[in-house]
Parts: C-alpha cells; sequence; structure tokens
C-alpha cells in the first residue's frame, strides 16, 4: 500500500475528516495519513483505541513514536495520559492497551537504528521556552543527528518570518487553527512540507503544534 509515500510532495490531511478503518485487533481503529508498506510499513496515523481493547505484543523493527492526544495509552511500562510524548526505539518490545480508551498520533518505521534513547515526556508537566518572535512558545521533545521534535505553541494573533525547511518539516495541529500563505489548518491536521520547501507561518485564533524537521533530506 502506498499512500501519501513520495516523500519530495507537499500533503496537506485533515485527518478528522477521514473515517476510521479497522486494525487486526478488535476495538483499535485507525485514520491513515500516510503509509508506504501493507501491515509491517512506514507509516504516520491516527490510531484509536476502544475502552479495554488491546494490542498483542509486537516489536518494533523501524521504532516507534506516539503522542497521546484523548484519554488514557498504556503499556506493561506504564500509564501515558493526554500530552504524554513517547518514544520506543528500533527493536524495542511492549504490549499496548487502553482501559478508558484513547487517541494517539503515531509515526512507525522512521527512527535511525542508532538513536536508542527511550523517550518518556509528560508534556503538560513541563515548562515551555521562549521561541524566536513573542508569542510563540516551544517545548523540545527529542533530537537526533538533523531530525528534531518539539511542541509549538501559538498565541492567537502570532506570526514567524519566512523561512526555508532544507530538511523537510512535518506539523500535527493539536488543538486550535495553524496558517500560512497556503491556507489554514484547524485540529488533527497533519501537513508535510518537503525538504527544501517555504513558508510565512501564522495563527490568527492560536494554536498548539507538533513539529518534526531536518528528517525528510
Amino acid at each position: 500500500m502506498k499512500l501519501h509515500a513520495d516523500l519530495s510532495q507537499r500533503v496537506v490531511v485533515e485527518s478528522e475528516a477521514l473515517d476510521w478503518v479497522d486494525s487486526p485487533m478488535i476495538g483499535v481503529q485507525r485514520r491513515m495519513l500516510e503509509r508506504d508498506g501493507e501491515e509491517v510499513a512506514r507509516a504516520t496515523s491516527v490510531v484509536r483505541y476502544a475502552p479495554n481493547s488491546y494490542f498483542s505484543a509486537h516489536t518494533h523493527g523501524g521504532g516507534e513514536e506516539f503522542l497521546v492526544l484523548e484519554g488514557i495509552f498504556s503499556d506493561e511500562h506504564g500509564d501515558y495520559p493526554a500530552g504524554t510524548y513517547i518514544r520506543n526505539p528500533v527493536g524495542s518490545t511492549h504490549t499496548p492497551f487502553s482501559e478508558e480508551g484513547c487517541t494517539i498520533l503515531v509515526k512507525l518505521w522512521q527512527m535511525h537504528p542508532d538513536d536508542q534513547q527511550r523517550v518518556a515526556i509528560a508534556t503538560k508537566q513541563m515548562p515551555w521556552a521562549n521561541g524566536l518572535v513573542k508569542g510563540l512558545q516551544v517545548m523540545p521533545l527529542h533530537s537526533y543527528g538533523t531530525e528534531n521534535v518539539a511542541l509549538v505553541k501559538w498565541d492567537a494573533g502570532t506570526q514567524f518570518q519566512p523561512h526555508r525547511h532544507l530538511g523537510g518539516e512535518e506539523i500535527f495541529v493539536v488543538d486550535g487553527v495553524f496558517e500560512d500563505e497556503f491556507g489554514a489548518y484547524p485540529k488533527g491536521t497533519w501537513l508535510r512540507n518537503p525538504s527544501g520547501s517555504h513558508h510565512k507561518p501564522f495563527s490568527k485564533l492560536g494554536c498548539l503544534i507538533y513539529v518534526k524537521v531536518g528528517h525528510l533530506s
């Protein structure tokens, strides 16, 4: 299966307009944003666990990265409420489940095999740092090689200077409305801007976004 698999192309997907697709496990459904492969695939998805659902034990041959958007995600290592950011490195194993149900943004098979740091950050308990312009706050989540991941909070009316992404950029709008000269992107929108792309982002209403840069070169 190939869905938005050409990393040289700009992609904008409003995930909340997509239908939920059943996974192989009862009670676990997905909205597919990008995919290159079958059940084992390079993929970015929004995944929903119904209350008391689970996924069988599995190993992440290409690593796993996820952000809990709603509810509480769990595995044998702990419970992760909304706002938790997790990285399970290449070769890691777990058995996920959710007692109350949850929704997560998941990225699979997109991790360097030498990046073996497991990350678990309760972002709602972490401080924000001032961004490069007034009204912008940043929470770094992970960095390896040229890849950098962060949450970025925009106050209403904040504008950023025009810039180019030499290593590409991905954005998922967690809350509010993110904008640039090409359009407005409400909560749940996933954007992939390829290496060499440029834009001038802003937010009239304010927003919270997940951002990954430097990984698409």
